[in-house]
């Protein structure tokens, strides 16, 4: 069955890569010895994060920094924020965005369309605050502008700790070349495969992103994906 291929390739990569401890934050002490590149800020086994609102925001201002590019710039857009903003407070943020914009896109120009995500954050600034704490929907927050299918579900599983499985280039890569999906399948199609095959667990869900990430890296970065994949060899469908 495939709900029990899915888990099993789950606990596989748990055992190579061990528990990740997303999302990272840049006041965070702990370290993840286990990762390749950055490793500070992650919090493996510790799903009590985000503790504040700050690092609440600074998850959601992330996953609109980490469209089209890598964490590594999203870490450097970060640490430039945070030395210009009290916290990540949204309204810090949209202070300094509203009073001196060409500053805030100074600050994230490392991560990339630094013009189109100044206004991105600025209107997902303007939804957060409009909620008064509350935990939005995913149609909520597919309604901001800048908002697609993965960043919703990145700020859904990582900010406010609900179970939406987030799919990203990786995901397809690896399961399209182990015969689970097809290349061009619908980010919706793929999602409700792993939603409906996988036990409701923010645990799983948030560790099994972050395992496919770690083991994407090694093996589907470049082309032919995951020719060289002797961890899941055997998962492939015949």
């Amino acid at each position: 069955m495939i709900s029990e291929k899915l888990e099993k390739i789950y606990e596989i990569l748990l055992k190579e890569y061990s528990y990740q401890g997303w999302w990272p934050f840049i006041d965070c002490d702990t370290i993840n010895p286990n990762k390749t590149g950055l490793t500070k800020g992650y919090h493996p086994k510790d799903y009590e994060y985000p503790k504040t609102e700050e690092q609440e925001f600074e998850i959601i201002i992330g996953a609109i920094l980490t469209q089209n590019t890598n964490f590594r710039s999203v870490d450097m857009a970060l640490k430039n924020l945070s030395g210009i903003v009290d916290d990540f407070n949204p309204k810090s943020v949209m202070k300094l965005i509203e009073s001196d914009e060409n500053k805030f896109k100074e600050a994230i120009r490392c991560a990339g369309y630094y013009n189109q995500k100044s206004e991105y954050i600025k209107n997902i600034a303007k939804f957060y605050l409009s909620l008064n704490g509350k935990t939005p929907s995913r149609e909520d927050i597919l309604s901001v502008k800048g908002v697609g299918n993965e960043t919703a579900d990145t700020i859904l599983l990582y900010a406010y700790k609900e179970c939406e499985f987030v799919v990203d280039a990786y995901t397809k890569r690896i399961f399209s070349y182990l015969g689970y999906i097809h290349e061009k399948d619908s980010y919706m199609k793929v999602k409700k495969l792993f939603e409906d095959n996988l036990p409701k667990d923010l645990a799983m869900y948030q560790e099994y992103h972050a395992l496919i990430v770690e083991h994407a890296k090694k093996f589907y970065s470049k082309k032919p994906y995951g020719a060289n994949d002797s961890l899941l060899m055997d998962f492939k469908l015949k």
